[in-house]
């Protein structure tokens, strides 16, 4: 006789296990410096921290709006407006979300339907293809070289289909660390103008870009504000991943079909957070400072890598770096990765999970959102390597 479970399998059945867990799991496992996942070793500022408990204290611990409270919402449309120019009404135009990873996921399952084509750039974040899967939707890939992972566009418009419902995009960039410049969002806008296709924007890291670049959001673009969602996250900026508190902005129509799968999905998210977030965005240096604070880590880090035998292009925004070890090993990336865990004490990401065929370019990414002593502390095993 057959058990229950035997006959039933999921949607994602042959989804492997994210090399997120992989690696956490083995750094835990050997006591290793995690230098992998994208979350901070730093605290929190102890003002969001006390405004949580304010909050807390005042009462405010049950349900909020589903969509988020007003106050909040509020503040990110204030935000994007003076950022990026863009007008979204805090009422009908914003929802708060368990995460940006949510948002990603409500904004696909509202409008990806069985047998329809969603555009994914490679490397790209593991959360896009399943929840594509899981809708039914078909992943068609573009795959960024490993040079300067600059996009093609004569190869991005030849895979816009009839089929095509939706194209993912994310700058800055995980795990390159490069960013769109304002040409490729010219590009951009004219493979799409002429399409009803939806623009789907992961934006996760906007406050983190280096070297007088500028964050290239859809919200600075009218032409393609209309047809998009754009998917943000407080974890990335605040050093609150813990928190899991994001946000999506869209126009009116494409917002609702959002809230019709959020609303369901997690109805509404943690509401001292929210109050808390509310009030600490009024203050712009809390975000404003980010790229500074970061590039200083970044630099700090490649300062010491240049006597390794690692290569590298200088990551222009996220807090990840990307090192070439074509000339230290002829190891497959995801076997070195767990070799330097185990044998090493120190983890970091294979790119090849990232990319389409799993395509090995010798390339790791290390995260370096980490107070300095961590750094050199993984400094010291890699310039050894």
């Amino acid at each position: 006789m057959k058990s229950f479970t035997s006959s039933h399998t999921s949607k994602l059945k042959t989804l492997p296990p994210s090399i997120f867990t992989i690696m956490s799991k083995l750094a835990t496992a050997h006591n290793a410096i995690n230098i992998s996942q994208g979350f901070p070793d730093f605290d929190t500022d102890p003002i969001l921290v006390e405004l949580v408990a304010k909050a807390m204290r005042a009462g405010h611990n049950q349900y909020p709006p589903m969509a988020g409270i007003y106050t909040l919402r509020e503040a990110i449309c204030e935000k994007i407006e003076l950022l990026y120019g863009a007008r979204y009404h805090p009422k009908y135009e914003v929802t708060v979300t368990s995460g940006a990873t949510e948002a990603i996921y409500s904004s696909i399952s509202a409008f990806v339907s069985p047998g329809e084509e969603v555009i994914v750039i490679k490397p790209a974040y593991d959360c896009y293809e399943p929840a594509i899967l899981a809708n039914g939707g078909i992943p068609v890939f573009i795959q960024l070289n490993n040079k300067d992972f600059k996009m093609d566009w004569l190869d991005f418009k030849s895979k816009i289909t009839p089929k095509t419902r939706m194209v993912i995009i994310n700058s800055p960039h995980n795990p390159s660390g490069t960013v769109f410049s304002r040409e490729d969002m010219l590009q951009l806008n004219d493979a799409l103008k002429d399409t009803d296709i939806l623009l789907l924007s992961d934006e996760a890291y906007e406050h983190i870009v280096f070297d007088g670049l500028s964050h290239q959001s859809i919200a600075r673009y009218p032409e393609l504000v209309s047809r998009s969602i754009i998917c943000a996250s407080f974890g990335k900026t605040f050093h609150i991943t813990g928190w899991k508190m994001g946000y999506c902005v869209a126009p009116k129509a494409l917002m609702q079909e959002i809230q019709k799968i959020h609303e369901f999905n997690v109805f509404s998210v943690n509401h001292p957070m929210q109050r808390a977030l509310a009030e600490y965005l009024k203050n712009t240096n809390n975000y404003l400072g980010l790229n500074e604070f970061f590039q200083h880590k970044r630099d700090f880090f490649l300062e010491a890598i240049n006597s390794s035998r690692f290569l590298y292009t200088p990551s222009q925004g996220t807090y990840f770096q990307l090192l070439d070890y074509s000339q230290i090993s002829e190891e497959a990336d995801v076997d070195l990765a767990k070799r330097l865990t185990i044998e090493h004490g120190l983890a970091s990401i294979p790119i090849s999970v990232f990319n389409e065929n799993g395509i090995d370019n010798k390339l790791l990414r290390i995260c370096f959102a980490k107070k300095d002593e961590t750094l050199k502390r993984a400094l010291d095993i890699l310039v050894n390597l």
